[in-house]
């Protein structure tokens, strides 16, 4: 692996700055508070982000600026650089106008990474393998042979393995539904998604090990279940927000906040209301929702958590089997 590395370093011409600025986008998550646990804070050192995206969209007033690290304009070439290590999300693939792939924020990455709470020797299954920086970081923690990435497009597929392959790592990329996940390679101790699901997968349950964890964006929120046996799994959401590209062919996604005309300004702008809104969308109305969050507190995500038990699945405010429940897996009346 180090003679990979030298190599790339050798072959890469933006090797220099990269690292630098790479240094420096490390050291404002660690200030942040988003990068607290040593293992992973080398992780983000070392692998560079750069090589995953070759090329982004940056959003105008027309739509969408391509800048790439091929451009004839240095100007241009300095800006993509820069941007591959801003602590932010870059939009990478762009179809008909549409957002169908992205690079998250590499300091909500380093969140979700750190509840995954991985020890040496986990077998990690990713859901979206997206620009394969992700797999990346996963596999320079635990080793390429533990990680599967699982990404539904086969030319976002194929374009993450060979990321992953120019910064030196080769961990296991299979092209297929990440709904099914991979029984193939189960069991796995840890499955992180990074796209927005709009319930939990029934499949990812029987090819967990017994006291895995189970990290998913749902509802503009990141729940973490923890795997009691085949079929059951619970946990409360993180108190950090998230906004994800859906997960295709997993159906409709609540991450859109429903209609909120007639309710104060300062109440339709809270992002926990609106949190509590996304989760309950079709089964309470924005006032049955205000209500609700009123009487509670103004309840924030973490008191919010989601139970997968056999066919069924819920989320509920601050006790599974409290007197506030609505179910994830189809619309219907509050439990």
């Amino acid at each position: 692996m180090g003679a990979d590395r030298d190599a790339r370093a050798v072959r890469d011409p933006c090797a220099g700055s990269a690292a630098e600025l790479r240094e420096a986008l490390v050291r404002r998550m660690a200030a942040s508070g988003a990068l607290r646990d040593p293992a992973w804070r080398a992780a983000f050192a070392a692998v560079p982000r750069h090589l995953f995206v070759p090329y982004y969209y940056v959003s105008t007033f027309a739509g969408y600026e391509r800048l790439w690290s091929g451009d004839s304009d240095p100007d241009r070439r300095e800006r993509w650089l820069r941007g591959a290590y801003a602590d932010g999300p870059l939009a990478t693939r762009v179809r008909d106008g549409e957002l169908v792939s992205s690079g998250s924020r590499p300091s909500l990455m380093a969140r979700m990474l750190e509840a995954l709470e991985v020890a040496d020797g986990h077998r990690v299954l990713e859901i979206g393998a997206g620009t394969g920086y992700n797999a990346a970081l996963l596999a320079h923690r635990l080793g390429d042979p533990l990680v599967t990435t699982v990404e539904l497009d086969p030319e976002i597929a194929e374009s993450a393995r060979g990321h992953l392959a120019a910064a030196g790592h080769h961990p296991t990329v299979i092209t297929g539904d990440g709904a099914r996940g991979c029984p193939a390679r189960a069991p796995f101790d840890r499955v992180i998604a990074t796209c927005a699901l709009p319930s939990v997968p029934p499949a990812w349950l029987p090819q967990c090990a017994p006291g895995g964890l189970i990290i998913a964006p749902l509802a503009n929120g990141l729940v973490v279940l923890r795997v009691r046996a085949e079929g059951h799994a619970e946990g409360r959401f993180l108190h950090t927000p998230a906004y994800f590209v859906p997960l295709r062919g997993g159906g409709p996604v609540r991450t859109s906040v429903p209609h909120v005309g007639g309710l104060p300004r300062r109440v339709a702008e809270s992002g926990q209301f609106c949190f509590l809104l996304t989760l309950t969308a079709g089964v309470l109305d924005p006032h049955e929702a205000l209500s609700l969050w009123q009487r509670e507190g103004r309840p924030e995500r973490e008191r919010f958590g989601v139970t997968v038990s056999g066919d069924s699945q819920w989320a509920w405010l601050d006790d599974p089997e409290g007197p506030y429940a609505w179910p994830l897996d189809a619309p219907g009346p509050a439990r």
